[in-house]
């Protein structure tokens, strides 16, 4: 399946890409440069918000709004809101996360909140704020469309990484109970579950890279995103985790969960 070569057309002139300093998030905001959208660009980190910018200038005279913002915050999705106000939005990519791995009760309390302010709370504030601006394009005949980038760790409860795939099931449920409201008004909504993609995140989360196989780059995760979009609302975007996760769903739930627990035990 390839990207619909019109997406810009029918979808721009801007998308809106959170998480956008790094891994999957920069690589939305490059592949929907090069198909040519202007953009803006949230993160924390205004300087490589900055320099993503210049360089998709560059390469694709793409006009970029960077907004640097901490997530964590409550006030953050409404300041982003106002921060695009007046930028015609079509297509809003919310993508920034980030995970906790290890014993739940190691855990730091505030990094616990930190984490579900930033996958839970901006993605369910961002799609109430954009709704009405994106039926009002649908109105006048235009595209509009949702992806929100959740984990195949929120399809099942994940042992040792229990905070952290509680809240990409919350990203999961929401996409898909928009994509029921929504896809009848024409609205599309696509939740992203990736397993394994090159990243910063790993190594964020204290997990080796080098350990990790079947990743994947993470603008072919964008790539087949973007080419699956109006085909919600989910999908997952490595054969390999597909096939893993659909052979465990398939497990009794209990046998399921104990061999990974059993699995992913730490020191094991």
């Amino acid at each position: 399946m390839n990207i619909p070569p019109d997406l810009a057309r029918t979808h721009g002139p801007v998308a809106l890409v959170t998480g956008a300093s790094s891994g999957i998030g920069a690589a939305f905001a490059e592949e929907l440069a090069a198909l040519g959208f202007d953009l803006a660009v949230a993160a924390r980190r205004g300087d490589r918000l900055a320099a993503l910018g210049a360089r998709l200038a560059a390469a694709h005279g793409t006009q970029v709004t960077p907004i640097t913002v901490d997530l964590a915050r409550i006030e953050a999705p409404r300041e982003l809101l106002a921060a695009t106000s007046a930028l015609d939005i079509g297509l809003v990519v919310s993508n920034a996360g980030f995970g906790l791995k290890g014993p739940h009760a190691a855990n730091d309390a505030a990094a616990m909140t930190d984490m579900l302010m930033v996958n839970c709370h901006v993605p369910l504030q961002l799609a109430h704020g954009f709704i009405p601006r994106l039926r009002a394009r649908r109105a006048a005949g235009r595209g509009a469309g949702f992806i929100m980038t959740a984990s195949v760790e929120g399809l099942i409860g994940c042992p040792y990484s229990a905070a952290y795939s509680a809240s990409k099931a919350h990203v999961i449920a929401l996409g898909e109970a928009l994509w029921g409201e929504l896809s009848p008004e024409g609205i599309d909504v696509l939740t992203l579950c990736p397993g394994a993609t090159e990243s910063e995140a790993a190594a964020k989360q204290g997990v080796d890279p080098a350990l990790l196989t079947h990743q994947l780059p993470a603008r072919d995760v964008v790539r087949a995103t973007l080419a699956h979009l109006g085909e919600g609302p989910g999908f997952i975007g490595s054969d390999h985790y597909r096939a893993l996760f659909e052979a465990m769903l398939a497990r009794p739930r209990r046998e399921a969960l104990r061999a990974m627990a059993a699995a992913m035990k730490p020191g094991v």
